[in-house]
């Protein structure tokens, strides 16, 4: 272990975290457009306010800046690393001969036999293998990767999501013609919202299906016309109320938000155009939810109507403590990645987005190394990978090394010579997506100042642009 990783863990266990639990603002969905303003009214207890130039902060460091767009692909559950992107051989992890057949690619020791299709992709994505999660709780691992940061930290209980913080640093850039979300949320019914920013920044969550986005016609009588006539008499009465004073947002503006950003998805062709797909390109995909959602973020992407930031979480049961390698298990959920990914980058590169769409891909943490458990599973481990595509990232590259059984890194791999933590991974968006990571806003309701990516005493964290080679 390298002399900065053990300051990092001495400043750590001097300074544990144990405060309050999570804080989570209401978010847009495709259903409840009207009644999830109503719940939004909450949010009012806040007592928010929002930052203008003067309130933010930056060190004015310079960005990557290669990513128009970021795809975060949420492995919920927590995959075995060692069976997948930090593959061991299979006399140390105990495991069927003819299952992962190895071999070496493009650089890269890859389970050829649990994902064919990506170990012809080697040379188009790169991966971290010194990453390590602070704990190994689930829900608490899940939502510290969407916020970059402790949710049990003082600010962690207003934390926004990653994709907020794109979506309020992208604001600026969106054109009258951008109908779609700046964040859009594939399959992630609970994923973090947008903490104390305004519900303008909220995640657009919506379950892909082969229609489209449901509730987007009126189904009173009269349809589009009686509609157009109902919208403009609900203006005429509370249109003065839900209008910003003097400029200055308030609760009451957020209600503005959702019914201007719902009314340009009603009666609109284009939208199902990009929100639906056909059942050839979903088998395309694997005709899996996961590939599903892949296939409409590369359908959203290439209709470049303002999304620029999309979550998908894969729900498939990564969370393997028994029985890993039964067909249905570990093989059939590998199978899931590789037809969705391989599809993904395939069309990505078609459509001449791939270089300027970042793809990140991780769990919440590892899995445990070498034989199985008594139930032939893997339980929680801290060490994991990361994986990551597009967006300028110099494919084939491999950060950081483990040990024989991937039990710990023995090779950290990068500038900072310790572990790469989620923290890290969230400055490493930032920075392709040209965002200062250190930029601090003053418009916390706590007035502590919300800092994008946490300081801490010890170090600093910090983007891995090794990944850029």
């Amino acid at each position: 272990m390298s002399n900065e990783q053990e300051k990092v863990n001495r400043w750590f266990k001097k300074n544990p975290w144990n405060v309050p639990a999570f804080h989570e603002r209401p978010h847009w969905t495709r259903r409840h457009f009207f009644e999830l303003v109503g719940a939004g009214v909450t949010g009012a207890f806040l007592n928010q306010r929002y930052a203008k130039a003067a309130d933010i902060t930056a060190s004015g460091v310079t960005t990557k800046n290669t990513a128009k767009n970021v795809i975060f692909i949420l492995l919920a559950g927590a995959p075995s690393h060692t069976d997948l992107f930090d593959l061991k051989d299979a006399s140390v992890n105990a495991a069927p001969a003819n299952l992962h057949k190895p071999a070496t690619v493009n650089g890269i020791y890859f389970p050829t036999g649990l994902m064919p299709k990506l170990a012809n992709l080697t040379g188009d994505f790169a991966i971290a293998r010194s990453v390590q999660a602070h704990a190994v709780v689930h829900t608490v691992c899940q939502t510290w990767v969407q916020i970059g940061r402790n949710p049990l930290a003082a600010l962690g209980n207003i934390a926004p999501n990653l994709g907020s913080v794109v979506a309020i640093e992208k604001d600026g850039q969106r054109r009258p013609s951008d109908i779609f979300p700046t964040f859009l949320a594939l399959n992630s019914s609970g994923a973090v919202n947008q903490g104390y920013f305004s519900a303008k920044y909220a995640p657009f969550k919506v379950n892909p299906a082969a229609a489209g986005i449901g509730n987007t016609t009126s189904p009173a009588t009269g349809g589009q016309t009686r509609f157009e006539n109902r919208f403009k008499l609900m203006n005429s009465l509370d249109g003065d109320l839900r209008a910003s004073s003097n400029g200055a947002p308030n609760d009451f503006s957020d209600y503005n938000d959702f019914y201007v950003d719902a009314k340009q998805l009603m009666y609109n062709p284009t939208v199902n155009q990009y929100f639906g797909f056909t059942t050839a390109d979903s088998q395309r995909y694997g005709s899996s939810a996961t590939g599903n959602a892949m296939l409409v973020a590369s359908q959203i992407l290439k209709a470049n109507l303002g999304t620029r930031y999309i979550q998908i979480t894969s729900g498939d049961g990564w969370d393997m403590h028994q029985n890993i390698y039964a067909s249905n298990v570990l093989p059939a959920k590998a199978a899931i990645l590789d037809n969705g990914l391989s599809a993904l980058i395939g069309d990505l590169k078609a459509n001449g987005l791939f270089d300027q769409t970042l793809i990140v891909m991780y769990g919440e943490f590892g899995r445990t190394v070498g034989p199985l458990t008594s139930q032939a599973g893997r339980d929680h481990w801290a060490q994991q990978f990361a994986f990551f595509a597009g967006g300028g990232v110099k494919g084939g590259t491999v950060v950081g090394a483990t040990d024989s059984l991937g039990r710990d890194t023995v090779d950290f791999g990068w500038s900072q010579k310790r572990y790469i933590y989620p923290e890290d991974i969230e400055a490493t968006i930032y920075s392709a997506a040209g965002i200062d990571w250190t930029t601090v806003r003053h418009d916390d309701p706590l007035g502590r100042g919300f800092e994008y990516v946490p300081k801490t005493g010890a170090f600093p964290f910090y983007p891995v642009h090794e990944l850029w080679g």
